[in-house]
C-alpha cells in the first residue's frame, strides 16, 4: 500500500468517524430536548444560574479580605467578579449536565459503530 493511498484511506476513515460523531451528538440533542428549543433550555439554565453566581460573589469578596489590614477595594471587587464568573459558570454546567450527557453518550455510539465498521472492513470473518 502506498503512502497515498493509505493517508487517503485514512482521511476517509476519519472523516466518517467525525461525521458520525456529529450526526450522533444532533441525534442525542433532539432525543434530550424532546421537541423543546435549545434556545430556551439555554435561557433557563442561565437564569437559574443566579445563586451559584451569588454564592461564588461572596465566596470571592471574603477571600479579596484576607488578613491583611491595607485591603484595596479593587482586589476586593476583582475576587469579587472572579467568584461570580465561577459560580455563573459552575451553575450554568450543573443545569446542562444532564444534556451533555446525553450528547456525549449518543456520539460516542455512533463512534463505537464506525469503527466497528471499519475494522470489520479491515478484518472480514469468513463464515464458511
Amino acid at each position: 500500500m502506498s503512502f497515498n493511498s493509505w493517508a487517503r484511506s485514512n482521511i476517509e476513515y476519519s472523516r466518517k468517524v467525525l461525521g458520525s460523531g456529529l450526526e450522533g451528538a444532533r441525534s442525542g440533542r433532539e432525543a434530550f430536548l424532546n421537541g423543546k428549543s435549545l434556545r430556551l433550555f439555554l435561557s433557563e439554565s442561565v437564569c437559574h444560574s443566579w445563586k451559584p453566581a451569588a454564592i461564588g460573589t461572596c465566596v470571592g469578596v471574603l477571600c479579596g479580605f484576607r488578613g491583611n489590614r491595607d485591603n484595596t477595594t479593587r482586589r476586593v471587587v476583582t475576587c469579587g467578579f472572579l467568584g461570580s464568573a465561577v459560580g455563573f459558570a459552575a451553575g450554568v454546567a450543573w443545569k446542562n449536565r444532564h444534556l451533555v450527557a446525553s450528547v456525549a453518550e449518543e456520539a460516542v455510539r455512533k463512534i463505537d459503530t464506525a469503527r466497528d465498521e471499519h475494522w470489520l472492513e479491515q478484518h472480514p470473518i469468513d463464515y464458511a
